[in-house]
């Protein structure tokens, strides 16, 4: 895999995984809300995409050593990456009731990463469980800080 393409696979896949989950997390713990977390999903899916994407290209530009065609690489792989995985978290929503989908989709969320930093770390040769684990360990930090701040504010401001 080319290195742009690599780039943006990696980044926007984990964006995509981690971002989707916390808001959905958030979101649900603090309204309980199927038209809240869809609506977080899908603006996930096209803002947060587009937004990562121009960031990986001003990135990659900033570096200086990418030719036109890389940085243009890097910045739709990431574009993709992010939108679809931010996507396939739509999907338990609109088919299970609310919570048994945020757990489908953690379920979802947690392995797709796992998947992802497997082959990330397969190349590269080192120890895979270590690096999966600490992978793991940083997004249910996240999912975990966004739980409770989403429950914070429902108690503040309902």
């Amino acid at each position: 895999m080319k290195h742009s393409v690599k780039i943006g696979f990696s980044f926007g896949t984990t964006s995509g995984i981690i971002t989707t989950l916390g808001l959905m997390v958030g979101l649900y713990s603090g309204t309980h809300s199927r038209l809240a977390v869809i609506g977080g999903i899908l603006t996930i899916a096209i803002a947060d995409a587009l937004s990562d994407a121009l960031g990986i290209h001003i990135s990659e530009e900033s570096e200086n050593k990418h030719t036109p065609r890389e940085i243009w690489l890097s910045t739709l792989s990431t574009l993709l990456c992010k939108f679809i995985i931010a996507i396939t978290f739509v999907v338990p929503v609109l088919l299970f009731s609310l919570t048994p989908a945020i757990i489908i989709s953690l379920i979802w969320g947690l392995l797709l990463l796992a998947v992802c930093s497997y082959f990330i770390v397969r190349e590269q040769k080192k120890h895979f469980l270590r690096i999966i684990l600490e992978h793991e360990f940083i997004a249910l930090l996240v999912i975990s800080a966004t739980y409770f701040l989403g429950k914070w504010i429902a108690a503040v401001f309902n």
